[in-house]
């Protein structure tokens, strides 16, 4: 579903309005927090993957000769450490031989600017549909920070994949990045004055892996 956000397709699905309101509680233990995140991936990466591209081949059923697809493209997924982690298994899950390269960012606290400490990502990243994945779109920084160090290393098809945004974060990869879809399952208020999304569900990282 289009927004007033030109570049962001929010994914308007009974499944995800049903997870995003488990990621939201507090309650929620890490383990069925990671799940939901898992089956939220599930049908984002459902959603992206709709413009592959595929070719025809033959192959053999067990009673004749038939027409079959492969994906053509290459696709490269590249989390956002430690956050992005808890959405590959997803992706992977329905976009089989994507690879997975990592962007390791951490925010200061103090600035709310991100600070690279980590970058590996597989060779064919020019040529490939390379798609960004970090659960919270907030200030922008880190996204921002993450495309442009996936540009300046070959990256030319470049797609970010969200689990919650704020209109902040959205308003900064439009101008910084015009060329660059998002795609996210939920649409939040705002920010507060610490750069946390509102009404958000906390910070993803430390709720998927249990270091509150």
């Amino acid at each position: 579903m289009t927004t007033k956000f030109p570049n962001f397709y929010l994914i308007d699905h009974p499944l995800i309005k049903r997870d995003v309101t488990v990621l939201r509680q507090a309650e929620t233990s890490p383990e069925i927090f990671r799940e939901a995140v898992k089956r939220i991936s599930h049908i984002i990466a459902m959603e992206i993957s709709k413009d592959l591209r595929t070719a025809e081949f033959e192959i053999e059923t067990p009673l004749e000769k038939t027409t079959g697809y492969k994906i053509i493209d290459d696709v490269v997924l590249v989390p956002v450490l430690r956050a992005g982690l808890g959405m590959v298994n997803g992706f992977l899950e329905i976009i089989t031989d994507a690879k997975v390269g990592h962007i390791g960012l951490q925010r200061d606290e103090t600035t709310l600017k991100p600070v690279e400490y980590y970058y590996k990502t597989p060779k064919n990243i020019d040529s490939a549909k390379v798609i960004l994945v970090d659960p919270m779109l907030a200030t922008g920084g880190s996204a921002n920070e993450a495309l442009n160090y996936l540009k300046k290393r070959g990256a030319k098809n470049l797609i970010f994949a969200c689990l919650v945004a704020a209109p902040e974060g959205i308003k900064k990869l439009e101008a910084n990045h015009p060329e660059v879809n998002i795609f996210g399952a939920a649409l939040d208020r705002e920010l507060n004055s610490k750069g946390y999304i509102l009404p958000g569900l906390g910070d993803a990282g430390d709720r998927t892996f249990g270091t509150l």
